[in-house]
């Protein structure tokens, strides 16, 4: 019961967003909405989804995962109701909001718990591996679903499904899981400014992305929301040295658990979402596919993201949870580099490099996060899901904004339009290379800075390196 309960709640994170934008054409028509405001009705679930996960995984550390995760759960079927009476498209981006803020209390909770519902490292990968499962199923039928619901009902429809998708998850938590015990949480004080930076830094890191695609770089918007976002970073940095209780203890973060999960994390999380823009620019504007040829063109990768949560946990023993995390994030950066060096040369290609990198998320998506907390103590483990979700988040932001600037220094002109003069095919294909192989850079080098931290833990606590049964943790 719980683990439906859990599995519910990722299903909403990963449907949600994916069964939306099928309806956006419809919903810019019947309200009237803008480009800009149809960019936001997703992107402000982004923000408060991704700003405020660090704040809230804090806060049910300290008052209850269970009860956080409740409230969360009752708030996302509060707002779902409230698309039924949606008449503008500013109401539509408050409602996304609210839901948003809903996804940041739940889905960390979700992780956390999974962790703590079992005390061995195996089980522990089996839930989360069936939790992700079912979320992806979401994920990959959501369009789908999405398309032959507006064939027959209006798209408020698409957003009202959530509402039982709540009340299946607040079941199955309250009467699946135990409430949270005292000795479980942490009694410190909460860092009301460690939490107003934090929650500052990623709202700014997200938004710099799409200012700096929407606006371009010649506009000193983007350079300037991505300067205020550093400042943030260094000022919570500060913060949190200097802090008697901080929000993020950063010596826990130091544990080379989790640094290396977070940089294995963050590493297919900039592969990925600089992968699928990129393809899906390509098979669209230079190989000039139709969406829904496109569309199928993407379905290598969400067969592999299904069909290999079987492959999970053989693959988990054989080689245990810290070889397993850092080999999948290399074959992510693999898949990434196949397509940067030979993506031009056909669709072929294409698909190998879309199943390298599904097989690699697919693993490294479940150990990371396993990892990251399996190196916190247990009363900070939601915050721990939640940094290894933002790491996540932040980095998906940061690939497509570095994918789209590359695109626009190097593309001269419209790169919309429908007919491309030799130049300007010439100019996506190197602007595609270069920018593939940029970030297949980055993401090596995060890879190999987690390999790093990983020998180092394994070396301080006498174990091998490569291929020995994984060891739990003390925190």
């Amino acid at each position: 019961m719980a683990l439906a309960g859990l599995s519910a709640v990722f299903l909403f994170e990963m449907l949600d967003n994916s069964i939306l934008n099928v309806a956006l054409p419809t919903i810019g028509r019947q309200l009237h909405a803008s480009t800009t405001a149809l960019q936001w009705v997703t992107g402000a679930y982004a923000v408060a989804f991704g700003g405020l996960m660090l704040a809230f995984g804090a806060l049910a550390d300290r008052f209850g995962r269970r009860r956080i995760m409740i409230i969360g759960l009752a708030l996302l079927g509060a707002a779902s109701l409230a698309t039924a009476f949606v008449t503008t498209a500013d109401q539509l981006i408050a409602v996304r909001v609210a839901t948003g803020i809903a996804a940041a209390m739940t889905t960390p909770g979700s992780m956390a718990l999974a962790f703590r519902l079992f005390d061995s490292d195996r089980l522990r990968v089996s839930a989360t591996t069936l939790i992700s499962t079912v979320g992806l199923v979401g994920l990959a039928i959501g369009p789908t679903a999405g398309g032959l619901v507006l064939a027959v009902a209006p798209w408020q429809v698409l957003l009202l499904v959530n509402v039982p998708i709540a009340v299946l998850a607040i079941l199955g938590v309250r009467f699946g899981i135990a409430a949270d015990d005292p000795a479980g949480l942490h009694r410190d004080p909460i860092d009301g400014a460690g939490a107003l930076l934090g929650t500052a830094t990623i709202v700014l890191a997200l938004v710099a992305p799409t200012l700096f695609v929407h606006d371009g770089t010649g506009s000193w918007l983007p350079w300037v929301t991505a300067a205020a976002a550093a400042a943030c970073a260094l000022l919570f940095l500060l913060r949190e040295r200097s802090a008697r209780h901080p929000l993020l203890d950063l010596r826990l973060v130091a544990h080379p658990l989790v640094s290396g999960g977070l940089a294995f994390k963050a590493a297919a999380g900039l592969a990925t979402a600089g992968l699928g823009y990129l393809v899906t620019l390509q098979l669209q504007l230079d190989w000039g596919w139709p969406p829904a040829l496109a569309a199928l063109g993407m379905l290598p990768q969400v067969v592999v993201l299904i069909a290999g949560g079987a492959f999970i946990n053989p693959f988990v023993r054989r080689v245990g949870l810290d070889r397993a995390a850092w080999i999948s994030a290399s074959v992510v950066v693999g898949g990434l580099a196949v397509y940067a060096l030979f993506g031009r040369h056909g669709y072929a290609w294409v698909a190998v490099a879309l199943m390298l990198v599904a097989a690699g998320m697919r693993v490294v998506g479940v150990v990371a996060g396993v990892n990251v907390l399996r190196g916190l103590p247990e009363n900070r483990t939601t915050i721990g899901a939640a940094l290894t979700d933002t790491a996540a988040e932040v980095t998906s932001g940061a690939g497509i904004a570095l994918t789209g600037t590359i695109l626009a220094a190097l593309f001269t002109g419209s790169i919309a339009t429908t007919h491309w003069t030799a130049r300007q095919t010439a100019e996506f294909r190197t602007a595609t290379t270069i920018a593939g192989l940029t970030i297949t850079a980055l993401a090596a080098a995060l890879v190999a800075w987690g390999i790093l931290r990983t020998r180092d833990r394994a070396a301080t606590a006498g174990q091998p390196a490569a291929g020995a049964p994984p060891v739990r943790a003390a925190g």
